[in-house]
Order: structure tokens, then sequence, then C-alpha cells
């Protein structure tokens, strides 16, 4: 069985390795002329390792980044808030988490998919199916084709096999809040070894992620209009103004990065797609359900669909159905992601001077029982079969959203 991937980003190369694997012979195809990573980090949860684990698939993530140690969330002048029990959880599952760079887990993916045709400046621009024969077949902006049993759309926010199948564009929704990141080395007492900490503050938040060997992940959020986020011309000083007085460490940490190493992007979703494919074609990752940054796990989602899809279509007689199967069984997860995702990112931004302290309070007294269970669902890879929602549903505002589950992860403009 022949597989057509579009998209080379996150999920596009683990769907890649994670279908040969599977016995199927792969190509991929992406729109951009180079493979490049963005300058931000991001988190590989247990679940998402436990997801490559179930296919066979090690990635060797332990040896290219940090694994998780702690997880703190403080105030802007870095009083704690509430310390997280990952580290409890992580060792009970005995799956690690790890923090790590956007390039190095390029590099490990890149290594899984090494013999994979991969063809760069292929932006697909047509997809059609055989109805008699089930071959799909995509048509490329540079005038080539391809054609094969099965085609996954894994080519992230914009798109263009989702576009296709939906009919045309959709709408995103914004965040209401522009997103910072930068790669930086540092050093701090309080930045040690596989930390994660979370500053709060009224319409911001920071976060410091040891990407190890002494290298600062940092990410920063400000509330404002969408025209402003998509078009940020603060530079460096804009961003050192929005956490003037904060905890000493964000303060170093904003002074030591070179303002060319500050990204600013804007932080979107969509509207949860029910329908992700038709015949012998589907999505995965960001081109099926982009999710806002709050729960860090845009990237575990792709990795689990990787692994998912690739059991599927391991034994796969009938494509059409088996795709169908694999859309059923990540749904209710997914959808649950989405959701959590929006809710904590609002509840967490909050401004509102009565539901800031609202906000700090449900997490500093939450019991340790309800917290635990919240944050294992969403670390725990869902089994065979089973439909498993990653958080309660959320609580309409101004009623606390659950608890965040990992590091903030950059915007969708740069991802996939």
């Amino acid at each position: 069985m022949k597989a057509i991937v579009i998209g080379a980003g996150i999920g596009g190369l683990a769907a890649g390795a994670a279908l040969r694997r599977a016995g199927l012979d792969v190509e991929i195809h992406e729109r951009a002329t180079e493979l490049r990573a963005a300058g931000s980090g991001l988190s590989v949860m247990s679940n998402a390792i436990a997801a490559l684990d179930s296919i066979g698939l090690d990635l060797g993530l332990e040896k290219r980044g940090q694994v998780l140690e702690s997880y703190h969330v403080r105030t802007a002048r870095g009083r704690l808030i509430r310390e997280f029990p990952f580290p409890s959880i992580i060792a009970r599952l005995g799956v690690p988490s790890v923090l790590i760079t956007r390039s190095e887990l390029q590099q490990a993916l890149l290594a899984a998919a090494d013999g994979i045709p991969l063809r760069l400046g292929a932006a697909a621009r047509e997809i059609a199916v055989d109805e008699r024969t089930q071959q799909v077949w995509v048509g490329f902006e540079d005038g080539t084709e391809a054609h094969g049993d099965v085609l996954i759309g894994a080519d992230g926010f914009g798109s263009a096999v989702r576009r296709q199948l939906v009919g045309g564009p959709e709408e995103s929704r914004d965040s209401g809040y522009i997103c910072w990141l930068a790669l930086t080395p540092f050093s701090h007492p309080r930045f040690t070894p596989g930390s994660v900490t979370h500053y709060w503050g009224s319409g911001r938040r920071f976060g410091m992620v040891d990407m190890g060997n002494g290298l600062l992940y940092w990410w920063g959020t400000k509330n404002m209009p969408a025209h402003e986020s998509a078009d940020w011309r603060g530079g460096k000083e804009g961003v050192a103004a929005a956490f003037a007085g904060w905890a000493e460490e964000v303060g170093q940490a904003i002074d030591v990065t070179p303002p060319e190493a500050i990204l600013a992007v804007p932080s979107r979703d969509r509207v949860f797609l029910e329908r992700w494919g038709r015949g012998p074609v589907t999505l995965l990752g960001d081109a099926a359900h982009p999710m806002l940054t709050s729960l860090g796990q845009g990237s575990g989602m792709a990795l689990e669909d990787a692994a998912v899809l690739a059991r599927h279509l391991g034994d796969a007689t009938d494509v059409p159905r088996t795709l169908r199967r694999y859309e059923d069984e990540r749904r209710e997860r997914t959808r649950g992601m989405v959701a959590a995702s929006r809710s904590i990112s609002e509840f967490e931004q909050s401004e509102n001077p009565v539901r800031r302290p609202v906000r700090d309070a449900y997490f500093r007294f939450m019991p340790e029982r309800k917290l635990v269970a919240t944050l294992e669902g969403a670390l725990s890879f869902p089994g065979a079969g089973r439909r498993t929602a990653p958080f309660p549903a959320p609580v309409p505002a101004p009623a606390p959203a659950p608890a965040p589950a990992t590091v903030e992860e950059s915007g969708h403009a740069r991802t996939q």
C-alpha cells in the first residue's frame, strides 16, 4: 500500500516514519523549499512518547532534550502558587516527558524517516479520488503529480488538504493575545535542571523551561487585539516593558536574549472539525485539530495521531473504512484537548480584577487528588478502542477551568 503524506512538520514526519514501520510504502511532500525549525521549544509529554512506544518507534528524545523534573506556577513577582505533581505521575506511568527544542525534535524525526522520499517545494494544489479504484491523486503547483492508496493531510494550520475536504477556507479564532518565544543560554538559582516555571500576571503570562545544557526556552503572552499581535512591532523593548517589575529571573531572561532571537507569533485555533476525511483521505495533527498553546499538547496530539493511524493502516484491507475508524478513535480525545486548551487559555489570561485572584486560589487550593486525576488523564495515552476525553468538560467563564497540563508551545504561525 502506498501512502502520500502532505506536510513535513512534526505530524507529517512522524506519520511517515510510523506508516513505514507498519509496512506501507511512503512518500512525503512539503510546500516549503527548506526544512527549518523555529527557534523555540516544546514538550513531548509521556502520552506522546507512550504512543510512539506502542508501535515500536523510539526517537531517543531523552538524549536530545531534558527530562521534566519539576513544574511550578508562581505569581508575577515569584510567589509560589502551586507545585504540580508531574514527577510522581510520570514515575507511576513509567514513561518520561521531555522538554526539547523544535530543531532537535525535527532532527529526531528526520532520522526516524531516513530513506523515505521527501520532496521540498511541493505545494499541493488539488486532490481527487478515482471512485472506481479508490486511488487518490494529488496535483502540485509545480505541475507534478502523485498517486497512491491513501493520502494523509499533515500540512498544518493552513492545510490545503483540509481546505479541499471542507470546500474552501475557514475562519480562524484568535486567542486574544500575542506569544513571544525565545531560546537563550541562561543561568539563575531558580532555573534548575528539568524545571518548568509559569508566572501569572494580569492578562500576561511568562514561562521558563529548561532545554538542557543551560539552554532556556522562554515564552511570554500579553492580551492584545488580533491586528496588533499579527503585526507586532514593539521589539525587545516592548517585551521587556510588558514584564517590568516581574520576578528577577524573568527580567534577566529577557535582558540576556538577543533581540533577533525573539519570535512574535499570534496564537489561533479553529472550530473543531467533526469530519476529517472521506474515501482514502484523512487529516492528522494541526490540519485536523489546531489548538491553542496553553496545554503544550499540539505536538503530542500529532504524535498520538501518527501512532494510531499506523496501527489501523498496518493490516487494512478496506482503506476508507479503516481511516474512519482511526478518526473515530481520535475524535473525542482531540476534541477535549482543543476545548480545554481554549478554556484554560482564557482563564489563565484573566485581566478582570475579580477573576484573577479566583484563578490563583483555584489552583492553589485544588485538592491534590483532583489535580493528579486531571493531569494523569492528559499524560496517559488511551489504549486501542478507548475514547478518552483528556479533561473534564470546560466550565463557562467565570468559573475556573481545568488545570494546565504542560509547557506552553509556540503559536501556529510557525508550526508544521
